[in-house]
């Protein structure tokens, strides 16, 4: 006992917490990217956050804004926010004394045959050769009554840091929170222009292959007047026909990828397709032609909410470690109850009617079999494993920007030799127009270079959208802010 108190006056002395000292971990890498002078980006600090306004689409912009004010998940997360708070205000109140008062009358009877009390209830006086002797003597009334006033306090003594590591816990906890509303806004962002992106692309590929059916139906039409009067051959108006016949088929897939991401926009908004339409009007697809800023490669660690979760995360366990190990220390506790008590109502708070209880009292698992150790040791190994899933989420972020530069500056190249390659292919289409019409070539050469004018042209298209696709998955990886001030999102 005299042990147990000298550890007690100890630790309330010292006021300790047994919680692991914790520092965020350090992370030294080269200033700049591998990929840094890819074609197309720069080193430059990243200056505008709301990267997407580059494309100077305001149907873009205003999607994006409504999306973050109405958008389903991030209410969820929102609303998830407010939960932790919540938690994070009722943990803290675990470290001040908590006081509750209460009233009320209670009455009791007792029982003859209590084995402590029953004998005063039936006990009888003394025959002493007293007149009087032999007769029932009543030291305690069997049935009792009293109301009663008071209050009741009762406080635990945080000396080994417990209750301030489950509050330390609990305000971690709110952080990720936060940060995870930051990760869904910046994949719901990403979604929400990923998709705009590709509902323009099917778009303006379908308005391609529409000019091109409508191009081709005259064609065949023309190739039909010439078989007609014996100068065309009935080969060229199969190649014709077959040719508009393909050109067709894509219209349904076009407008069903169209339609398809059109229905996922007004799922991210959480409305109706028919008022998501009604939101857009026909625009080509946009895209950025300026250079794209990238920062520096040692910026990342502060823009990427995967790794500041993750970081929260091993702070997090490092708590639950101290209090596993503040578990195994003594827990002291005080109470005290004042009350006033009386048999009958209007002495309540007569003068003699107060009255009070005092305790203090503590609990210390002394033996437990090894349990205690073993939990010690189960959120140590948690923390290790927080150590190496931080690490891994570092690498896997740096290794993800490369690529993501790597693909943006390939892309880039790749587009401008497909751009290269449709304006050859529609030379070729005008110059063999113009070789038939001389008939220096048969209608089979023309058909053939139309055919490579529909490809190049829609290859062109693709090339461009998947430019844009690039961008986006470039600024996902770099991370960043991605919320909307509010005067811009009304």
């Amino acid at each position: 006992m005299r042990k147990l108190s000298v550890v007690i006056a100890a630790m309330a002395l010292a006021g300790c917490s047994v919680t692991p000292d914790y520092q965020a971990p350090e992370t030294t890498t080269s200033s700049l990217y591998l990929y840094q002078h890819a074609e197309g980006v720069s080193s430059d600090a990243i200056e505008q956050p709301y990267w997407w306004t580059r494309f100077n689409d305001p149907e873009l912009d205003a999607l994006v804004a409504t999306v973050q004010q109405q958008n389903i998940s991030l209410q969820q997360a929102q609303l998830r926010i407010q939960s932790a708070r919540a938690y994070r205000a009722a943990v803290a109140t675990t470290k001040i004394p908590t006081v509750s008062v209460g009233a009320g009358y209670q009455h009791y009877r007792l029982s003859e045959y209590d084995p402590l009390i029953g004998g005063a209830l039936t006990a009888t006086m003394p025959d002493f050769g007293q007149p009087g002797g032999g007769q029932p003597l009543n030291l305690l009334d069997r049935d009792n009554g009293a109301f009663v006033v008071g209050a009741n306090v009762s406080w635990e003594l945080d000396l080994a840091g417990r209750l301030e590591g489950m509050n330390n816990l609990a305000g971690i906890r709110l952080e990720q929170a936060e940060i995870l509303r930051q990760g869904t806004l910046q994949m719901v962002t990403v979604e929400t222009v990923h998709n705009y992106l590709q509902y323009r692309g099917a778009q303006s590929r379908r308005a391609i292959a529409e000019r091109n059916v409508a191009q081709q139906a005259e064609t065949l039409k023309l190739v039909k007047s010439l078989v007609d009067s014996g100068y065309g051959s009935e080969l060229d108006q199969a190649q014709a026909a077959a040719l508009l016949a393909a050109t067709r088929s894509t219209l349904p897939m076009l407008q069903s990828a169209e339609q398809a991401h059109l229905h996922r926009l007004a799922t991210l908004l959480g409305e109706g397709v028919t008022a998501t339409a009604q939101r857009f009007s026909e625009r080509p697809l946009p895209e950025v032609t300026d250079t794209i800023p990238v920062g520096l490669k040692s910026e990342l660690l502060q823009r990427r909410p995967d790794i500041a979760l993750a970081e929260r995360e091993m702070a997090a366990l490092n708590e639950e470690v101290g209090i596993a190990i503040a578990a195994r220390y003594p827990k002291v506790y005080l109470t005290g109850s004042p009350m006033t008590l009386a048999e009958n109502f209007g002495d309540l708070f007569a003068s003699g009617s107060d009255a009070w209880l005092a305790a203090v009292g503590v609990n210390w698992t002394v033996f437990d079999g090894g349990r205690g150790e073993a939990l010690v040791q189960l959120q140590e190994a948690r923390f290790q494993q927080a150590v190496l899933g931080y690490q891994q989420q570092v690498n896997g972020a740096f290794n993800e920007v490369e690529t993501a530069l790597m693909a943006y500056g390939n892309q880039q190249a790749h587009r401008k030799q497909i751009d290269q390659a449709a304006e050859h292919a529609r030379r070729a289409a005008s110059k063999a127009q113009s070789l038939y019409r001389a008939g220096l070539i048969d209608y089979l050469a023309v058909l053939d270079a139309q055919r490579q004018v529909n490809l190049m042209e829609d290859a062109a298209l693709m090339a461009r959208l998947s430019t844009a696709e690039h961008l986006l998955f470039l600024h996902k990886a770099l991370g960043g802010d991605w919320q909307l001030p509010m005067n811009e999102q009304s």
